[in-house]
């Protein structure tokens, strides 16, 4: 009985990888531009954020809601740059490279305003995990990048612009944390936030401005985006009360070999048996990386 209560609390932490990793790879067959993609993942983001709220009708004050709102905004500016980048560099190299910023960026950020990894001893896990985030990053960036003419520029800006939008995953986590609410009573202030955020970029972005996204046909066709996110989000939720933030954590970063795979075999973004070998090696040490964080 036992092992079948855990079994099925796996296969529920296992929901957001599965979501979280397909949602690239319909990201790159969607039709639309990057706001349009954007737009309809914040609407089916706030669909099913709105559904959480009504069934645990979550009580919170004004200052949590406005640091939640904010931390949704933070999310739509990461989103935006991620979009941006996976379609200039591919899934299979952004996905992985975007994981292992934000698992630098997040628990640098948990130290540094958190007092996170109190002890030496903590510093000392801490920042040897770290290191081997970045020994998969070398590995993917120094085997993965394409031979193509123009691919090497295409490579750099999307890996500059997915560092730039780290920041705004680690406002995402950060806000919620100073709020000091749960990830139930978060989700909706923050859709809120995310659909804000991607109205000031369709007003304010001369590029996205002109294309009037808000209500176009390819903006809700992209619905299904928000919906993927939302509903992994929410599993993700569901997850951590069964599994606990640790295990929960681990198995949502499955999503990025789910993402990685996807590119390479659907896509064939990586060609070539070593760039192939050293991009998985990378891949699975930046997991490995990712683990060694929650054990501290």
């Amino acid at each position: 009985m036992i092992l079948e209560c855990l079994r099925v609390n796996i296969l529920i932490g296992l929901i957001p990888a599965l979501l979280w990793g397909i949602q690239p790879i319909i990201l790159l067959k969607a039709r639309g531009s990057t706001i349009n993609q954007l737009c309809g993942t914040v609407y089916g983001a706030f669909i099913v954020s709105l559904i959480v709220y009504l069934i645990y009708r979550p009580e919170i004050a004004m200052r949590p809601f406005i640091l939640c709102l904010i931390s949704g905004m933070c999310w739509t500016f990461g989103q935006m740059t991620q979009y941006q980048a996976f379609k200039s560099m591919g899934i299979a190299l952004g996905t992985p490279l975007s994981t292992a910023m934000q698992l630098i960026g997040n628990p640098i950020t948990a130290v540094i305003f958190f007092q996170e990894w109190p002890t030496a001893m903590d510093k000392y896990k801490g920042f040897f995990a770290l290191l081997v985030i970045i020994i998969g990053i070398i590995l993917i960036t120094k085997n993965g990048k394409q031979d193509a003419p123009g691919s090497n520029y295409r490579y750099k800006y999307g890996f500059w612009i997915l560092f730039i939008g780290t920041f705004g995953y680690i406002g995402y986590s950060a806000f919620p944390r100073l709020a000091n609410v749960s990830g139930s009573d978060a989700i909706f202030p923050q859709a809120i936030g995310m659909v804000i955020a991607a109205i000031i970029f369709s007003f304010f972005i001369t590029e996205y401005r002109v294309q009037k996204p808000l209500f176009s046909k390819f903006s809700f066709e992209n619905m299904i985006l928000g919906l993927i996110f939302g509903i992994a989000a929410f599993a993700y939720l569901v997850s951590i009360k069964l599994n606990g933030v640790a295990t929960g954590f681990t198995l949502t970063q499955m999503d990025v070999v789910v993402a990685t795979l996807g590119g390479m075999i659907l896509f064939h973004e990586v060609k070539g048996k070593r760039k192939i070998f050293f991009t998985i090696l990378g891949l699975l040490i930046i997991i490995l990386g990712g683990i060694l964080i929650q054990t501290i």
